[in-house]
């Protein structure tokens, strides 16, 4: 199973994908965590933030969730994912793609800046939802708006949706 955590940055998908990983480890399930910053660490940030260069970065992490899934690792990958075109194609080629939306206002985003990404990057590379379009999601699997919830209730959603698909897979 692959668990796509998609949504602007701020909106919460590492915090909420490390906890869905604390959750996997407490019941013995095999999984891995990919997040985006992590792959443009691991290739020397040898890509910008363009549209293409993000298209090519999240290329990346779909060969890597198609691998990891195909050996049944329970796969969280948490990246923003603006491009309904790419999202598609993960669903596509993951068998077992399962996109979670986390909807999130730029404007409170912006606010919090949790990884001082607006406040440190506006004006010298491109932001989704600033100067990049996020592409409303059409087809995900959960939508959570973060806005009104605790990050102990969207994380109990997502562990909800995934039990209630996967019971064979978790026990």
């Amino acid at each position: 199973m692959v668990i796509w955590l998609i949504g602007i940055s701020g909106s919460g998908k590492t915090t909420l994908g490390l906890g869905l990983k604390k959750y996997f480890d407490a019941i013995g399930k095999k999984c891995y965590v990919i997040d985006g910053d992590l792959v443009r660490r691991f290739y020397d940030n040898d890509l910008g933030y363009s549209r293409e260069e993000r298209a090519a970065n999240i290329k990346r992490i779909m060969l890597a969730a198609y691998v990891l899934g195909q050996n049944d690792i329970a796969t969280i990958v948490c990246n923003i994912s603006p491009f309904e075109e790419l999202r598609e194609s993960a669903r596509g080629k993951i068998s077992d793609y399962n996109e979670i939306y986390l909807k999130k206002s730029v404007k409170a985003s912006r606010a919090q800046d949790v990884k001082k990404m607006y406040n440190s990057n506006v004006g010298k590379t491109n932001i989704v939802g600033i100067d990049l379009k996020f592409d409303k999601p059409r087809n995900s699997d959960l939508t959570i708006n973060v806005d009104e919830e605790s990050v102990e209730e969207s994380l109990g959603r997502i562990i909800d949706f995934i039990e209630n698909k996967y019971p064979q897979e978790l026990r």
